[in-house]
């Protein structure tokens, strides 16, 4: 039996579907998303996803380590280029 190689886009879609959708980096909700937007607001670190209501579910508190990391980049990323909320 023959098997086609993947393409790298057929390659990083196959993970992205086994890994599910908190590691979607453009999904409103998903851990890359939450750490962003705990940097935004200046809350502190708390690894989860969802929670933010409509299609992202409800909040998952997180402990792996994937799953820490993934969080932890998007709060990193927006500490890095300095976006954060004004309340004046």
């Amino acid at each position: 039996m023959y098997f086609p190689l993947l393409t790298d886009n057929e390659q990083k879609a196959v993970v992205r579907a086994l890994r599910g959708p908190e590691f979607v980096r453009k999904n409103h909700g998903s851990l890359f998303d939450r750490g962003s937007a705990d940097s935004y607001y200046g809350r502190p670190q708390t690894p989860h996803y969802g929670g933010v209501g409509g299609d992202s579910g409800p909040r998952v508190e997180v402990t792996d380590s994937k799953s820490v990391a993934e969080y932890r980049a998007g709060y990193n990323h927006n500490e890095q280029h300095g976006d954060k909320k004004d309340y004046r």
